[in-house]
């Protein structure tokens, strides 16, 4: 559990500070709005005042000329008000929503650049929770923050210099209690927001429970465990109920506190007030306007308060985001990293050792490894002998913690990530098919190719026929993950998008295990064909499909314990030979 202290708000508001850069002027046009808009409400009670002293004066100064241009006055003013209040609440929203939409921009295009180590202990219901509801209340904080604290500023500014102007004592009675009000306000505002990251930090985790459970709903029926999963759901559920109402139960104090030093404002000035008119220190009218400067100041505390839940939810959410946006990527390019354009494809592991963070057994040691341009190479061996991690480690999935990698002689943290892994093709047993058409699949593997290209790649990797056959063939629809496409459909779709992308260095990670015996064999020959020519590094269980390759590394937690060809590692008799007699008995 993270026990660092959390950001004060004064660090979470630095930090957002420079989404407000480019809208600069935007804001600055927002808030002359706003003070517009302060000036009317605040000129209301000092025309009442003057119209109040005027009836009452003995020489009887009110007349139809002062009252129509009192009334001018107010109807000019409420004309400002209104445009300026249009251009606040639409101009200053959209301003609200292109700060989400920076925001968002830079969340998702930090995921991309995170390693694979963030997404293995990370639930991507979370980070979707981060990305839309926070940002979503980070719209209205940006919009509504500076234009409520910027009012209220003047409001209260203002108000007390006015107020000045008409008795210092009731002024400054009235005053002292706005600091006791703050005091509380703050108390109350800290206690919500932790409440409010909690709510969020459960909303994330109801997100990925429900993610989760749908995208595992074949599975769930199959077990015919609907009850489980709703029992699952409606626990974390009811967990967030009680968040909420922990949060509304602060709020609900934050709110009655509030009103009852609404009251007690209202007392002061109503008593207070009375006596400082009995003893001639105010005017009728000065009472009167008091009243009204009171209800003005109340009004905008009553708003701040209202808006308390936002400004809350809005830092909470600055917060979440700038948690992820400090996570630095584990595996990033050198400052003096270069672009490669070609390789041969002469692969070196000199030394290689390896552990992931969450577990410091080694499962890569002092490891060292040949491989010649075009070159396949088979892996095998038990589960946890590393086959998988030792192929993850070329693209720099994950970064070798001793030794290095060679590619043609070049340290590949010497190069970019781009270009390095622009050169490799993976084709993996958990095929991933994005949400669109059979086209826009094979197409991933290069963005600018043409209709017949990618009918070529197809081809290539036998998926042409059946495409084809579909009523809307490359248009066809392949739903979520590839859902309405057969295992071995999807497979080949794999493995055309990687012929259209023509790496010179191929992985292939028990890219058939999950397969028919007829979709195998289709979609091995396959295999055969895009491996041709190319480094190739094949991790199998089904040894068969590896009898032909130049070499066969049997890894095993000590490291490569068996090297040679099917022919040479049978007639050795050792590790190889055996898992190739109980295969062959299965």
């Amino acid at each position: 559990m993270n026990k660092e202290k959390k950001p004060s708000g004064l660090v979470l508001l630095r930090r957002f500070l420079p989404y407000f850069k480019k809208h600069w002027r935007i804001m600055a046009l927002d808030l002359f709005c706003a003070s517009l808009t302060t000036v009317c409400e605040l000129v209301l009670p000092l025309i009442v005042r003057k119209i109040t002293d005027a009836a009452s004066s003995e020489t009887i100064a009110l007349t139809a000329s002062l009252i129509l241009r009192c009334g001018a006055l107010y109807l000019i003013l409420r004309i400002i008000d209104t445009a300026a209040n249009y251009y606040m609440a639409s101009v200053g929203h959209i301003m609200g929503a292109k700060i989400e939409t920076d925001m968002r921009n830079d969340f998702f295009g930090h995921l991309q650049k995170l390693s694979f180590s963030y997404y293995d202990n990370t639930k991507v219901g979370t980070l979707m929770s981060r990305i839309t509801n926070d940002l979503f209340d980070v719209t209205e904080f940006a919009h509504h923050c500076p234009e409520e604290f910027f009012i209220a500023g003047i409001k209260i500014i203002c108000s007390f210099a006015i107020l000045c102007t008409m008795s210092v004592p009731l002024t400054l009675i009235i005053f002292s209690v706005i600091p006791v009000m703050i005091l509380l306000l703050s108390y109350f505002n800290n206690k919500m927001r932790a409440g409010f990251k909690e709510s969020r930090a459960q909303v994330g985790l109801l997100n990925s429970q429900v993610e989760d459970s749908l995208l595992g709903i074949r599975v769930v029926k199959s077990f015919a465990n609907e009850k489980v999963e709703e029992e699952k759901f409606n626990k974390g559920n009811g967990k967030f109920l009680d968040i909420k109402a922990k949060v509304y139960r602060i709020m609900a104090a934050f709110q009655s506190s509030t009103r009852l030093f609404d009251g007690l404002m209202y007392i002061i000035v109503v008593v207070a007030g009375a006596f400082f008119m009995l003893n001639s220190s105010i005017t009728p009218a000065d009472y009167i306007a008091y009243l009204m400067f009171v209800t003005t100041l109340l009004t905008s505390i009553r708003r701040i308060v209202e808006f308390a839940e936002q400004f809350q939810r809005g830092l909470t959410g600055i917060e979440r985001f700038i948690e992820v946006m400090d996570v630095e990527p584990e595996i990033k390019d050198a400052p003096n990293a270069v672009d490669i354009s070609s390789i041969k494809g002469e692969i070196k592991f000199q030394n290689v050792s390896f552990s992931y963070e969450s577990n410091n057994k080694k499962v890569l040691s002092h490891l060292n490894l040949s491989v010649s341009p075009g070159e396949s190479v088979a892996l095998v061996g038990p589960s946890g002998g590393g086959k998988t991690t030792l192929c993850s480690l070329i693209p720099r999935f994950y970064d070798v913690t001793d030794g290095e990698i060679l590619i043609d002689g070049q340290n590949i943290k010497t190069l970019t990530m781009k270009s390095l892994r622009s050169h490799i093709g993976v084709v993996a047993q958990d095929v991933y098919l994005f949400s669109g058409s059979i086209k826009e699949n094979i197409a991933y593997g290069k963005q600018d190719a043409t209709d017949s290209e990618i009918r070529q790649a197809a081809k290539l990797a036998g998926a042409d026929e059946f495409i084809s056959a579909l009523p809307d063939g490359y248009d066809t629809y392949v739903g979520e993950r590839g859902v309405k496409l057969s295992g071995g459909q999807k497979q080949r779709i794999s493995i055309a998008r990687v012929f259209l992308k023509d790496p010179p260095v191929l992985i292939l990670d028990e890219a058939t295990s999950a397969l028919d015996n007829e979709s195998e064999r289709v979609v091995q020959s396959s295999l055969e064909r895009l491996a041709k020519g190319r480094t190739c590094f094949t991790i199998a269980h089904r040894l068969t499909t590896i009898k032909n390759a130049d070499r066969i590394l049997v890894l095993t937690e000590n490291g490569i314990e068996e090297s040679g060809s099917h022919a040479e590692l049978l007639q050795k008799g050792g590790i190889y030979s055996e898992l190739y007699k109980m295969y062959s008995q299965n």
